[in-house]
């Protein structure tokens, strides 16, 4: 990816009140429903080292400017739990790059794609055998370096603040997208190192193509780098006791509030 850098003075973002941020990078994705963009951005001094990132968008108007494959300069609002992109300027309109490809989200109300995978004890797990429970379904892998880790620790934070009654009714699903070295083992170091309670999370993992054949049903576009990192759509699916998929969330910032809210909407 080609990186243009324009650089906005800190002054800048002390004198707006919430905190702001300048940032260039190719538009991965455009999602309507969540309001919300992934672009494959350089660093963004101050905030975050570079990655696929999806961020809100606020304004309906702007969101709807915007194309995959686009090259971007955007500027960033961080509002409480959430970054948000409240201006971008258009440099290319369209421009190559080593981001996840662009694909299709599993989409809000279709039936949650079927997967039969192994967990981090080696025991064998069907989403069909979660039927009649609330599934938190996202997809991680144990060497990623980037935002991973973040996003079961933001989960694991959501995990421990469920009331009693709704987390009786709630699992806890990671697929990995590295399965050829992510193994049940791996797997379980992984989550204990983060704090995650397995007795209501499973880690899957299982054969490379079974796995891939899932991850593509999902519409997590994945793309490995020469280093072994794997670029990855950040998505968060909400099954509901149906086995349909009841909400998403794009990103890593989303209150415990809100998905304690979501989940309680649906018992």
């Amino acid at each position: 990816m080609r990186v243009l850098w324009r650089v906005a003075p800190l002054l800048l973002a002390l004198a707006c009140g919430a905190p702001r941020y300048e940032g260039q990078g190719v538009v991965r994705g455009v999602y309507p429903d969540e309001g919300q963009v992934s672009i494959e951005h350089g660093d963004i001094p101050g905030l975050m080292s570079a990655m696929t990132m999806s961020f809100d968008v606020p304004d309906r108007a702007l969101l709807e400017r915007m194309r995959p494959g686009m090259l971007i300069s955007f500027t960033l609002r961080r509002e409480r739990h959430a970054f948000q992109v409240i201006d971008f300027e258009l440099l290319e309109a369209g421009a190559a790059g080593s981001a996840a490809p662009a694909a299709r989200l599993a989409g809000v109300r279709d039936p949650a794609p079927p997967f039969a995978l192994t967990d981090q004890e080696g025991r064998p797990l069907d989403l069909a055998d979660l039927r009649g429970s609330l599934v938190v379904l996202d997809f991680v892998f144990t060497q990623c370096t980037g935002p991973c880790p973040i996003l079961t620790s933001a989960h694991v934070t959501w995990q421990r603040r469920l009331p009693a009654a709704l987390r009786e009714r709630t699992r806890f699903v990671s697929i990995t997208l590295d399965p050829a070295r992510d193994t049940p083992a791996a797997l379980r170091a992984y989550a204990e190192a983060r704090g995650a309670d397995l007795s209501d999370w499973s880690f899957l993992t299982g054969p490379v193509a079974e796995v891939e054949a899932v991850v593509r049903a999902y519409g997590v576009g994945t793309l490995r780098d020469a280093d072994g990192q794997i670029e990855h759509t950040l998505a968060t699916f909400l099954i509901d006791a149906e086995g349909r998929i009841a909400r998403r969330y794009l990103g890593l910032d989303h209150a415990p509030e809100q998905v304690i809210q979501d989940l309680q909407s649906l018992l």
